[in-house]
């Protein structure tokens, strides 16, 4: 699927060329570019470590707005999280999944009553026992107009959450949701003490309320602004775990610069990318760290977020889309270390019906056409207002791609501009209107939550937090395919919705990403794949030597 470049296609990365310049100090033709990475043979995780250690100081991109599960929805309170708060179902290191705190899963009614089996003698990390209650109050704070979790796309079917038996608990839906059941295996399963959270009020999941989990790291201190604290849990559960690290501190790096070097410092011991940082080829130079690419999710995007602005026009985002040179934005702007996309939805997502997704992806192309998209710019009326895209401050990926897109959107007369928001406040781009006033579009690195196409085209379903222009064009199929249990009649289903959305592009693909996992030479056994966000990924940290 990677084409050439175009006598076009080349034009525009020339143009591109000279912006980038100026974003980054250094030109694409003299820009470091990263040892090649194979897509298609991504690590799962890295070699256990061998030796206890006493702290492991890990990055995160910012600082967490939240570490109570409902409310991690983003990289950093996800990668902080994952260790203390387990859920239902546990995504394993190779994507897949595998008994959680539910031992077992059963449907009945059509599907629309789902019954979990709470696995026994789980305790809390004050010591009580977990029970069917806790699971029940986890799940059911999601339910509801007036539930605040972010994970509430996951229970918009979902009319009673009950403890059914001492460990038992029964989901009653409206309809069947095949995108509910996969999602217990995310944050949005996640099981907190009942009790805890209850006493803690707002101040659950804050600097001074903690969490209260089962996972084998517990909740040691936060100082805000400064670090967050994680302790061995002594008394985990799960006897094929037992974690060597004794502490993990995290710090709240948020410029890829300082991070970059405080980890060839030897300051900072790991971190993970969710976009490759503008250093890459130094920390893979670097004799003091391992880099390492993981299997993921994560494709990077540009969300048209206003329906009566330009990119309200689906033939002005098919013309922006035509213009993007893929090939060059992955090679140049992620230093190798992305494939160009064609589609929202990649290969790792395909955890079903492998044939039939590979089948449909062989039919889009990812090969610029300047000419084509000149003539949809004119059809369009040759709007003269601008395009404005928000960029996340600190990031070269967000700052190279915008150049890129600029000179794309120039080459076939568009105005494209820029406002640069800080990383501490991009997140509120998802979920705030207010917050994308005046502006037209933004980049993302987006996912989904586990290994079905189906989870990132539900995004397009009218009311969908995700659905920022209202583009409804494939409803009625998203509607049916949620409901559809069968595997094969699912795939076909998702093939027919992914044609209309690529068409539609109420979001146009750009690329594809792995999980970049940094980790310094002193230690090893981090998850490298997508699971670090939903599993344990330090179970396996420890020292080297």
């Amino acid at each position: 699927m990677v084409s050439k470049l175009t006598k076009a296609g080349i034009a525009v990365v020339a143009v591109a060329g000279l912006a980038l310049t100026g974003c980054s100090g250094k030109s694409p033709a003299s820009a470091p570019s990263a040892t090649a990475v194979n897509m298609n043979d991504l690590a799962a995780g890295t070699p256990a470590g061998t030796t206890e250690i006493a702290n492991v100081n890990w990055n995160l991109p910012y600082e967490p707005s939240s570490i109570d599960p409902q409310f991690t929805w983003n990289y950093a309170e996800n990668t902080a999280t994952a260790n203390m708060c387990e859920s239902l179902i546990r995504m394993k290191p190779d994507l897949s999944t595998e008994p959680g705190l539910a031992t077992n899963v059963q449907t009945s009614d059509g599907d629309k009553t789902i019954v979990y089996t709470i696995r026994p003698n789980v305790k809390f990390w004050d010591g009580k026992t977990m029970t069917a209650e806790d699971v029940a109050y986890s799940l059911e704070r999601q339910v509801g107009p007036t539930a605040k979790t972010y994970w509430s796309d996951y229970f918009h079917n979902v009319t009673s959450v009950k403890a059914t038996g001492p460990l038992q608990v029964t989901v009653t839906l409206k309809q069947p949701d095949v995108l509910f059941t996969q999602a217990m295996a995310s944050a949005a399963g996640a099981v907190v003490e009942k009790a805890a959270a209850v006493k803690g009020g707002q101040a659950f999941g804050t600097p001074t309320g903690g969490v209260m989990c089962t996972g084998p790291f517990k909740f040691g201190s936060w100082s805000s602004g400064k670090s967050l604290t994680l302790e061995r849990n002594d008394d985990y559960w799960d006897s094929t775990i037992k974690p060597k690290v004794k502490q993990i501190t995290f710090s709240f790096i948020a410029d890829e610069s300082t991070a970059v070097n405080a980890l060839r410092s030897g300051n900072v011991d790991g971190q993970f990318f969710y976009l490759p940082p503008a250093g890459l080829a130094q920390l893979e130079k670097s004799s003091n760290v391992t880099t390492t690419f993981g299997k993921s999710f994560v494709f990077w995007t540009l969300a048209a977020i206003n329906p009566n602005g330009v990119m309200g026009d689906q033939k002005i985002r098919e013309a922006l889309s035509l213009a993007i040179d893929r090939t060059a934005l992955t090679k140049v702007v992620f230093q190798g270390a992305g494939i160009p996309a064609p589609t929202l939805a990649g290969p790792a997502t395909w955890g079903y019906a492998k044939d039939t997704f590979a089948a449909a992806y062989k039919s889009f192309s990812v090969s610029p056409d300047i000419a084509k998209a000149k003539k949809l710019v004119e059809e369009a009326g040759s709007p003269k207002a601008p395009i404005v895209l928000a960029v996340q401050g600190s990031s070269a990926v967000h700052e190279q791609t915008a150049s890129l897109i600029q000179a794309a959107g120039q080459a076939i007369g568009l105005n494209v501009q820029t406002n640069v928001i800080p990383v501490e406040q991009f997140g509120n781009l998802y979920f705030d209107k207010t917050a994308r006033k005046g502006l037209d579009g933004f980049f993302t690195t987006n996912y989904s939550d586990f290994a079905d196409p189906l989870n990132i085209y539900s995004f397009f379903q009218s009311g969908n937090s995700h659905d920022y222009i209202n583009w409804n064009d494939a409803d009625s199929e998203i509607a049916q395919a949620l409901q559809t249990t069968d595997e094969t009649q699912r795939a076909n289903l998702t093939v027919e919705i992914q044609k209309k959305v690529t068409a539609g592009l109420p979001w146009i693909p750009l690329a594809f990403e792995p999980t970049t996992l940094i980790q310094n030479k002193r230690i090893s056994g981090a998850t490298a794949s997508f699971a670090y966000l939903y599993g344990p990924w330090a179970a396996a940290l420890g020292g080297t030597k």
